[in-house]
């Protein structure tokens, strides 16, 4: 079953702009603080998730740069769904890795829970062609 479902423009604007900005900061922290983003990961229950693609500096400092691209491009609203896409590539190794498991991160689970939801509605929706 399908059907037109209106939706401002705006709110779609405006919801890939709330959700590119926690790329943002996130990837300039990545790469701002290696180190210390480095031992949150020797911290965590399922640092091996992250041992098994590699050395955790190099991955912060990839997810970090993918972060920056990707997150501008979802800012501009240029090719929406694959920087939403690739967004939720780097989202879920981080989230598994990071607070899965850790009762201290039940909030920043949900948060990153909350993030997939938006991303997954731009991944879900054409919604370059609902904005010409």
């Amino acid at each position: 079953m399908t059907g037109n479902i209106l939706i401002s423009r705006r709110s779609i604007q405006l919801l890939r702009i709330l959700v590119s900005g926690i790329f943002l900061v996130a990837g300039l922290s990545h790469l701002l603080n290696v180190e210390k983003t480095a031992q949150r990961i020797e911290q965590a229950s399922f640092k091996g998730l992250a041992l098994y693609f590699g050395d955790p500096q190099w991955l912060i400092i990839l997810s970090g740069i993918v972060m920056l691209v990707a997150g501008f491009l979802f800012l501009i609203g240029y090719r929406t769904k694959w920087a939403a896409i690739i967004l939720v590539a780097v989202l879920i190794p981080i989230t598994l890795t990071v607070q899965v498991g850790q009762l201290t991160t039940l909030g920043p689970l949900f948060k990153n829970i909350a993030i997939l939801g938006g991303l997954l509605f731009f991944i879900l929706n054409d919604t370059d062609q609902l904005l010409k």
